[in-house]
C-alpha cells in the first residue's frame, strides 16, 4: 500500500461525508479577525447560533491603527465600528476574543502560533487567503471567503474539493544572509504565480528543516501568491519545542499524548506527490521584486528582465504594463531602485526574529527614507522592547508603531501616497495594494532595512560583513 502524505493523513481524519465531487470537512478551529463583522450579522439575521464557540477565536488586525492606542483616531467612523466589533461578537457569541488594548491582540496569523491556538494535525480556516502560514506546525489550513465564514461559524464544517498534492524541496543550506523571504520569492519565481493552482504544498529538504518556527510560517504564509491555497511542513522537533507551555496548547498527560500522534504526521517514505519540486537552497540569495506580482522578482544583485526575451505573448505583454506602472525599465540594475518609503511588518514578517534581523541591520545606521516597524502582536512588541530593539529603531530614525496589518494592505490608514514606492515586507505587489497608485517592492526584513539606511535597494550581505 501506499503511504499517505501529510495533507492527506490530516485531510482523511476530517471527512464528514462526500457528495457529488465535494467533501465535507469538520473544521477544527476558526479564527476570525475584524473582517468577519458581516458573517456574524448574517448569523443574527437568519436567527443563527455558533456550533462551537469555543473552538472560534477573534482579534482585530486589519483596520486597527498603528499609530495610537485609541480607536477613536480612526478617521474612518466605518473602519472604527468594524475594529470595535470584535469585542462585541465576541460578548454575544462566547467566543474567545483578544480585543483592542489586550496586550495579546495582533496580525490573527501571529496571534494563532503565538497562543498555541494552532497546533499540528488540525483543520483550520480563516477569512483571510494567508491563513495558510498556521500549516507551518503541520496542520491543514486555508482561506475561506465571507458566506463561508458563515457557514463555518453555524455548523462547524466546509465544503470542499480535495486538492491534488505537490511536494516542493529545498535541500542544501542557505547562504549567509538569505531568509525564509527570499527562499519563498524564489520558490515563487520558479514555478510561476498560477503553478501551484489545485495543489496542497508540502515543503520539504533540509534547508526548510534548517529554518525556526518563525521561518517556517513566512514560508507557509505565501503559497496563496503561487495559486495554493495550502502550505505546509511536516511537524518536529522545532515544532514542538515552539508549541510546549503556550496557553492554548496540550497540558501534561494531554501533552504526551498529542506528542505521540503528532509524530505519525510526517508524510511517508514512500507517498506519492503528483507534482514534485526541487531547488538548491546554495542557489538562493536575497531577493527583490520588481513588478506587480510576486513571481516578478530577482536576485539583489541581478539586473530586471527584458519583456523581449519572453516567448509567451501574454507574460511579455504583463511585465510590459508592470513596468510602465512601476515607472521601471528593464536592464536596470536592482541598486538603482530607490525606494520613497520602507515597511517593515504584516503577517509574512511581523515576529520577533524578523525585528531581529532588521535591528540588526539598523543598528549605529540613520534612516535616509521614512521606514515604519509594525510588530505582529503586542507579545512581540513587548518582547522586541524587552531586548531593547525598539530603541534601536528608534535610535536608527524608524518610526515604531502598534501591532496590526497596517501598510500591508493599507485599511487602516497607513498607505503610500500615490505614486510612492516602497520597500515593504508583506506579502502582495498587487496594484494599489498598499494605496492608489502605489508600488511595492517585496523583500525580506534586513534587506528592507538596508533600504532604509540607504536609500535603495542594497545587497544586505555588504552591511552584513564583519558584524
Amino acid at each position: 500500500m501506499t503511504g499517505k502524505t501529510l495533507f492527506e493523513k490530516i485531510w482523511k481524519r476530517h471527512i464528514v461525508t462526500k457528495r457529488h465531487g465535494q467533501t465535507l470537512l469538520y473544521i477544527d478551529r476558526h479564527l476570525c479577525h475584524d473582517g468577519s463583522f458581516g458573517a456574524f450579522n448574517r448569523l443574527r439575521q437568519r436567527g443563527l447560533g455558533m456550533r462551537r464557540p469555543d473552538q472560534t477565536f477573534m482579534t482585530p488586525d486589519h483596520y486597527t491603527p498603528t499609530h495610537t492606542a485609541s480607536l477613536d483616531d480612526l478617521e474612518d467612523p466605518r473602519a472604527r465600528e468594524i475594529a470595535a466589533a470584535v469585542e462585541v461578537n465576541a460578548k454575544e457569541f462566547g467566543v474567545t476574543a483578544f480585543p483592542w488594548g489586550d496586550r495579546r491582540q495582533g496580525i490573527v496569523h501571529v496571534v494563532g502560533p503565538e497562543q498555541g491556538i494552532t497546533l499540528p494535525g488540525l483543520t483550520m480556516v480563516c477569512g483571510d487567503s494567508h491563513t495558510s502560514t498556521h500549516g507551518a506546525l503541520g496542520c491543514i489550513a486555508f482561506g475561506i471567503g465571507s458566506s463561508e465564514v458563515s457557514h463555518v461559524l453555524a455548523t462547524q464544517t466546509l465544503w470542499q474539493k480535495t486538492p491534488k498534492t505537490m511536494r516542493i524541496t529545498i535541500d542544501g543550506k542557505l547562504g549567509f544572509g538569505v531568509t525564509a523571504k527570499d527562499v519563498i520569492l524564489a520558490i515563487i519565481r520558479k514555478i510561476s504565480a498560477f503553478g501551484g493552482t489545485g495543489h496542497a504544498i508540502e515543503y520539504a529538504g533540509s534547508a526548510i528543516r534548517d529554518l525556526s518556527m518563525e521561518g517556517r510560517l513566512t514560508i507557509c504564509n505565501m503559497p496563496i501568491e503561487a495559486g495554493s491555497r495550502f502550505g505546509m511542513v511536516a511537524p518536529d522537533e522545532t515544532t514542538f519545542s515552539y508549541i510546549e507551555g503556550r496557553p492554548f496548547a496540550p497540558k501534561g498527560e494531554k501533552w504526551e499524548e498529542a506528542l505521540t500522534f503528532w509524530r505519525t504526521l510526517p508524510s511517508d517514505d514512500d507517498a506519492a506527490f503528483d507534482v514534485e519540486v526541487l531547488l538548491g537552497g546554495d542557489a538562493i540569495a536575497p531577493m527583490v521584486t520588481w513588478g506587480n506580482s510576486p513571481q516578478d522578482a530577482v536576485q539583489v544583485t541581478e539586473r530586471l528582465p527584458d519583456p523581449d526575451s519572453e516567448t509567451d505573448a501574454e507574460r511579455k505583454a504583463a511585465m510590459a504594463a508592470a513596468y510602465d506602472y512601476m515607472d521601471l525599465k528593464p536592464g536596470m540594475a536592482v541598486t538603482d531602485i530607490r525606494p520613497d518609503r520602507v515597511f517593515i511588518g504584516a503577517c509574512t514578517n511581523s515576529r520577533i526574529e524578523d525585528l531581529r534581523s532588521a535591528a540588526a541591520v539598523a543598528k549605529g545606521r540613520k534612516a535616509v527614507i521614512p521606514a515604519m516597524v509594525v510588530p505582529g502582536s503586542g507579545l512581540v512588541r513587548a518582547q522586541a522592547e524587552a531586548e531593547g530593539l525598539d530603541r534601536i529603531f528608534t535610535d536608527a530614525g524608524f518610526d515604531w508603531r502598534l501591532a496590526g496589518c497596517s501598510m500591508c494592505v493599507g485599511m487602516n490608514g497607513d498607505t503610500l501616497k500615490p505614486g510612492e514606492r516602497s520597500a515593504s515586507t508583506s506579502n502582495r505587489n498587487f496594484r494599489g495594494r498598499q494605496g492608489p497608485a502605489s508600488r511595492t517592492h517585496l523583500v525580506s526584513p534586513a534587506m528592507a532595512a538596508a533600504a532604509a539606511v540607504t536609500g535603495s535597494f542594497t545587497d544586505v550581505r555588504k552591511l552584513m560583513e564583519g558584524s
